[in-house]
């Protein structure tokens, strides 16, 4: 992607998200852009972060690993985000790298965060993933298992800034996304990721605080 057109999808994502946050009496300023650079290569993150955008999220701790030492390094103000599946076995890792993790979603989870961290010295902020459409193929945990889980969360003593959820596709996502606002105001917690390309702005306007944004930032795969 050449320069001139990252920065003017940056900046029409953007537009959009302000334009939806005004709807709802909101300010952009709450809501933090995620690009997401699952499969781009450096080559292809560099223009959008050359216009600015600080915020990038990878679904893979090994293909994150490969890519962003090196532009963290070149970039020291870069803020990392894993929005995909973690096993526990990478937890140490992740920590390591990322600066936020979107996807815990079970007590194994929590503990090998929780003993990488305290190893790492290291707290980067968790979001507890959340099925919130009951869909067997996707990760998170059941909605009647989430106070068991900000619980263990509680318990260990983990960073938890929010929820996290994915709306099954091809359906209205916005009863999806307002359960998910309704469990966060349950369990006493601000922070909502939710919304993707194809439905960010409606995310925003039920009170997404981070909204997960790939093709529209990158273009098609």
């Amino acid at each position: 992607m050449d320069e001139a057109s990252a920065e003017q999808r940056l900046q029409a994502v953007r537009d959009r998200i302000a334009k939806s946050a005004a709807l709802a009496g909101r300010k952009a300023s709450e809501i933090e852009l995620i690009a997401v650079a699952k499969t781009h290569p450096a080559e292809a993150i560099l223009p959008l972060i050359e216009a600015g955008q600080r915020s990038f999220g990878e679904n893979r701790v090994q293909e994150a690993q490969a890519k962003w030492p090196e532009l963290k390094q070149r970039f020291p103000d870069l803020r990392l985000h894993l929005v995909g599946q973690l096993q526990s076995n990478k937890a140490q890792d992740a920590v390591a790298l990322f600066d936020t993790i979107h996807s815990v979603d079970r007590p194994s989870l929590v503990t090998a965060l929780a003993r990488a961290m305290q190893r790492a010295e290291r707290r980067p902020d968790c979001f507890i993933q959340v099925n919130i459409g009951d869909e067997p193929q996707k990760g998170g945990c059941t909605v009647a298992g989430l106070p068991a889980l900000v619980e263990a969360f509680r318990q260990a003593g983990l960073p938890l800034a929010g929820l996290m959820g994915i709306p099954p596709a091809d359906v209205e996502p916005a009863p999806y996304f307002a359960l998910l606002a309704k469990l966060g105001r349950c369990h006493g917690v601000t922070g909502l990721s939710m919304g993707m390309s194809g439905d960010f702005e409606t995310a925003v306007t039920i009170g997404a605080t981070h909204v997960r944004i790939g093709t529209a930032l990158f273009g098609e795969r």
